[in-house]
């Protein structure tokens, strides 16, 4: 009865091996360096909503990626699962991220309904995610400037902090010649408006080739959309880039708080 309780347990054991192995295949850790995932500015509107315990209200932004292409189901997308992180971050303060991201937009077509999915909401934060379609599209990039530019000074009017966001490391977008041309100059439109810039095709980037993580595990089938792991971990990293920009900009405030006080 012992000789042939052992041989069971031998069994499984053997027969569970192959199924951890899928398992931990499946699901890489979540990372990236600090340096591709912090915040250059300190997100000073949010930290004083969170000080004062006031609602704080994130409005995503974007095309495909944003509205959640590739994921299983809404509650997968990177808005959805940014929720989670921020209200574990911050559980005592009432938090929203509202989702507005809509398949196949380029920059102009977001800014024609700024009025009504963004500035209608009033955002205390705002992800915008730009680029891809324009690139997969080949059309002309230079006036992604202009209209980053133009969408800053809207949203600044009405106090909101901004997070840009660029295009994802993928087959589709790295085969187009305007790719990483589009990145850079998202990048320097972000410091040319003072705003923040995570970057999203330097930290799948990371995955695919530090990381050694292949494509087939972070993105859909289409070699193109993000899958569920990649929304949460980009939404993960987003999360925690956000809780430490705010951070400053709590100590930044106290401080500037001190030096005027008599």
């Amino acid at each position: 009865m012992l000789r042939a309780g052992l041989l069971c347990t031998i069994f499984l054991a053997g027969a569970l091996t192959p199924l951890v192995a899928v398992v931990q295949e499946a699901s890489p850790a979540c990372g990236a360096p600090q340096e591709l995932t912090r915040l250059n500015q300190p997100l000073g509107h949010v930290a004083k909503r969170l000080a004062n315990f006031d609602r704080l209200t994130v409005v995503a932004i974007g095309s495909s990626s944003t509205a959640g292409a590739g994921a299983s189901s809404p509650a997968a997308s990177y808005p959805s699962r940014l929720a989670v992180e921020l209200n574990q971050a911050f559980p005592r303060h009432p938090i929203s991220v509202l989702n507005r991201g809509v398949n196949g937009e380029e920059m102009r077509d977001m800014l024609a309904r700024f009025d009504n999915d963004v500035i209608k909401e009033k955002p205390d934060l705002v992800l915008w995610q730009v680029g891809t379609n324009s690139v997969l599209r080949d059309h002309p990039i230079a006036p992604a400037n202009p209209l980053i530019i133009e969408g800053a000074r809207r949203l600044k009017e009405i106090g909101a902090d901004i997070v840009m966001i660029d295009p994802q490391f993928a087959p589709k977008v790295t085969a187009k010649v305007d790719a990483a041309t589009m990145v850079q100059l998202i990048a320097a439109t972000s410091k040319e408006a003072n705003v923040d810039l995570f970057q999203r095709f330097a930290v799948m980037r990371y995955w695919h080739d530090v990381a050694h993580i292949p494509f087939s595990q972070f993105l859909s089938p289409d070699e193109l959309h993000m899958n569920d792991w990649s929304y949460a971990c980009i939404a993960k990293l987003l999360g925690g880039a956000i809780s430490e920009a705010v951070t400053r900009g709590v100590a930044t405030a106290r401080a500037s708080t001190r030096r005027i006080t008599p």
